[in-house]
């Protein structure tokens, strides 16, 4: 009995590792639009070095989970929920090497004239910073109905990824002189498309742990 509380103890704390990453992850896109928006290159540079700190956490929840996985040798749902969390881990990683990414693309912008239009980037920042909030959620709370919808809501941040191309794509045309600073900003709508997907990813690892499925290329 003992050991059973024990590994319930240390997997509710491997779970808050994982989850105060995830919000530091969440800060870091919301503080890189911040700075893209307003043209704040403190938050941008902020964003930028603290992926350390994320990668940090990324190391210490890799450490944990082989320590658990070897000491407490867990199974069935418990190993499920381990090894959900070794597959969510690096994937929140990515998510905030975007997020860097967007906060240097600021510091970039913000050495040039300000552009009045960022189209509807803002919109798309939005709802794959929602995706990820609804995925953290549903991980939490083990509720894979909730991860099986959020996944089609990828599809919207792809509409907006395609129009704010297009959009973008045609103001260059019409004015060269933007087109470096136009072309910054379609990386920009590139990471929020790929934040979209990796948040997908998140979805259906929550899904295998609650479900024992793979749904992931179907």
């Amino acid at each position: 009995m003992e050991q059973r509380k024990l590994l319930e103890r240390e997997l509710d704390i491997l779970r808050d590792r994982l989850l105060l990453m995830g919000g530091e992850v969440e800060l870091s896109i919301q503080r890189a639009m911040h700075a893209l928006v307003s043209r704040d290159s403190a938050i941008a540079t902020m964003v930028v070095e603290r992926d350390d700190v994320i990668d940090s956490l990324e190391l210490e929840i890799d450490r944990q989970s082989v320590e658990l996985l070897t000491l407490r040798r867990p199974v069935a749902r418990q190993l499920r929920l381990v090894i959900s969390i070794t597959k969510i881990t690096p994937i929140l990683e990515r998510i905030a090497d975007h997020a860097s990414s967007i906060a240097r693309v600021a510091l970039e912008l913000n050495n040039e004239p300000e552009l009045k239009n960022y189209g509807e980037i803002g919109v798309m920042a939005d709802r794959a910073l929602e995706m990820l909030q609804g995925a953290l959620d549903a991980f939490t709370t083990n509720d894979s109905d909730k991860a099986r919808e959020l996944i089609k809501k990828d599809a919207e941040v792809d509409r907006i990824y395609d129009r704010q191309v297009n959009a973008l794509m045609e103001s260059m045309s019409r004015d060269a002189s933007k087109s470096t600073r136009l072309a910054r900003l379609l990386f920009v709508a590139k990471n929020l498309e790929r934040i979209g997907d990796y948040v997908k990813d998140i979805c259906e690892v929550t899904v295998y742990m609650k479900e024992a499925v793979f749904i992931k290329h179907q």
